[in-house]
């Protein structure tokens, strides 16, 4: 643990010791630092909810004053159980301490005592900051995490060095509320959800389709440059495919299992790498077919549980810009190269390749594992050296980070951090060495040998819907001019007398390619119509009246200014540089 995590770990005894002072007969269990602060699960005789957390914390408070540092004290399991007795959560746990053949310790500050291996500051009074740490929020937990178990009550804080890292938290998050994806869709129209279609399957408008057919669009034709070509699969597959790829065994309580009059076992597909495999099996192929890069952008289906849906964060219908490619392996260093200049373009038009808005994850093998990974050890220390060589010739802020390889091979990883500063994980290059053994792919090599090509997964946006998400979020649904639905809105002051100008500055905008419409039915009057383009989050709405008119110019308004008497020619020229 670093020193904060261990603050907030004490701060999760000092949760359990109040909780213990206001309602003596609660049970409890686990209390470990997470990201951001720390949580404790427990079983209350009657229910708490968020009103309650101001008396905790008020009571935390008092107990703290009496609390310097945590003694620990090495017992037997006899002991652990006498002094937990009644509590079988405790129970539970000292008995797999025993059973790992490990110590038991409890540790005691003030006049609170826990089962624990350990991890707090040495002195509280001097090193936590009780100014520095907020019970947020009471949520359900089912013990050890098995929905077959009870459920309990989770307490989460959170806690920091300071107070002022506390308050620009809080103001993070008062700000991630008023950016939720789900409320902003809502209120542009994005999409929706239907009860009658099912949870975490949206649906999305023409306006959320439009956004969704730029992201697909703005990727394929930065990687037509690399010569991806574009293959279709269906959305259904035997269970056979998955079971030879390997993923069957993991993932087989996933997916969703179709039903029909054949004998044999279909399901939707949770993934499409596989399919792809056989595309590239339809036929022999040489040393000189290669590389094939295979892209297409469909949907895999997932049955996540209904608690871990999240508007479009988390869904079951999953539309996915995947990208497959087969190779030799003296290959994968340009193909790779080829991949981060794609996500480093695409990124970039999100203002988010900035220094310090990314990182990447240099995900290799661990070391002290290496039972976990298939494939030749040779292979692997060339592909690990490979993708490190790509990290530093393209400059790009990376870490080694060991054990998050994939089985089948390693990988990066971009981790992008959005307008809130929290992290997503977008785009990704997979080496894969596993599936085309799997599948028997070969190809045939210059000295008429069989060879077994390397399979390379890339994705560049992921989860279309993921995506929308964050990017909602990133912009506040103030959406760069590339991927506006509607980008132009011409609003004339007078629709009987302003219309006509206003017609021909829409035909010059139209032939540029801006999306562009003109607002003048006068069913709406000018101030409504202006309040509705201020309320859609418009890049630009244009204002035409008698004194544009008469002087030929336009009046522009966005988000964050107003421009008046430019000339339409310049402020097309404007557009035309901004669409480039």
């Amino acid at each position: 643990m670093n020193n904060l995590e261990k603050k907030r770990h004490s701060l999760a005894h000092l949760l359990a010791a109040a909780v213990l002072k206001l309602y003596p007969d609660t049970k409890i269990t686990l209390g470990p630092a997470v990201e951001n602060g720390f949580y404790y699960d427990m079983d209350f005789t009657h229910p708490i909810s968020d009103k309650d957390l101001k008396n905790i914390q008020k009571t935390m408070k008092k107990i703290a004053n009496s609390w310097t540092t945590f003694e620990a004290k090495k017992v037997t399991p006899a002991e652990a159980r006498e002094f937990f007795a009644g509590n079988e959560y405790k129970q539970e746990l000292i008995n797999e301490i025993e059973s790992r053949g490990e110590d038991i310790t409890l540790y005691t500050s003030g006049d609170f005592t826990d089962l624990c291996r350990g991890g707090h500051v040495e002195n509280f009074k001097e090193e936590i900051d009780m100014n520095a740490f907020k019970l947020d929020r009471v949520a359900g937990a089912y013990w050890r995490g098995d929905e077959k178990n009870k459920m309990l009550t989770r307490v989460y804080g959170i806690a920091f060095n300071t107070k002022e890292e506390l308050d620009a938290y809080i103001h993070n998050q008062e700000e991630a509320k008023k950016r939720d994806h789900r409320k902003i869709g809502k209120e542009l129209g994005l999409f929706t959800f239907s009860e009658k279609v099912g949870p975490g399957l949206p649906l999305f408008t023409p306006k959320g389709t439009k956004i969704r057919n730029l992201v697909v669009e703005k990727i394929s034709s930065i990687q037509e440059q690399y010569g991806y070509e574009q293959v279709c699969i269906p959305h259904i597959t035997k269970s056979d495919l998955y079971k030879t790829s390997g993923h069957w065994e993991k993932y087989k309580d996933d997916l969703f299992h179709v039903t029909g009059k054949s004998d044999a076992e279909f399901v939707m597909k949770p993934m499409n790498c596989p399919h792809h495999t056989q595309i590239f099996d339809a036929e022999p192929r040489s040393y000189r077919d290669l590389p094939l890069r295979f892209a297409e952008t469909t949907m895999v289906y997932r049955d996540e549980q209904a608690g871990e849906l999240m508007g479009l964060s988390r869904v079951r219908s999953i539309t996915q810009d995947d990208g497959h490619i087969f190779c030799t392996p003296d290959q994968i260093q340009t193909e790779v190269n080829n991949i981060v200049s794609i996500i480093k373009e695409f990124y970039t038009a999100m203002n988010m390749f900035n220094e310090g808005d990314y990182w990447v994850s240099l995900s290799v093998r661990d070391t002290q594992n290496l039972d976990k990974y298939i494939g030749d050890d040779a292979l692997w220390d060339t592909a690990e050296s490979i993708l490190e060589n790509i990290a530093k010739e393209n400059n790009l802020n990376y870490k080694r980070i060991e054990g998050e390889a994939a089985f089948y091979g390693p990988k990066l990883d971009f981790q992008f951090r959005d307008a809130l500063g929290r992290e997503w994980q977008l785009g990704t290059a997979q080496l894969d060495f596993v599936q085309p053994a799997r599948f028997e792919l070969t190809y045939t090599d210059n000295e008429g040998n069989k060879q077994t090509p390397v399979m390379i997964h890339r994705a560049i946006a992921g989860s279309l819907e993921r995506f929308m998400s964050l990017a909602i979020e990133h912009f506040a649904g103030y959406f760069p001019l590339w991927l506006a639905p509607t980008q132009i809105a011409i609003i004339p002051v007078k629709s009987d007398i302003h219309t006509e100008y206003a017609q021909s500055l829409y035909d010059e905008l139209k032939s540029i390619g801006a999306r562009v419409e003109i607002w003048s039915d006068d069913h709406d009057g000018f101030g409504k119509k202006v309040r509705r383009a201020k309320t859609e989050k418009l890049p630009y709405w244009i204002i035409i009246g008698d004194e544009e008119m008469n002087s030929e110019t336009v009046t522009i308004e966005s988000k964050d200014n107003q421009q008046k008497g430019i000339t339409i020619q310049e402020f097309i020229e404007n557009i035309k540089k901004d669409l480039k």
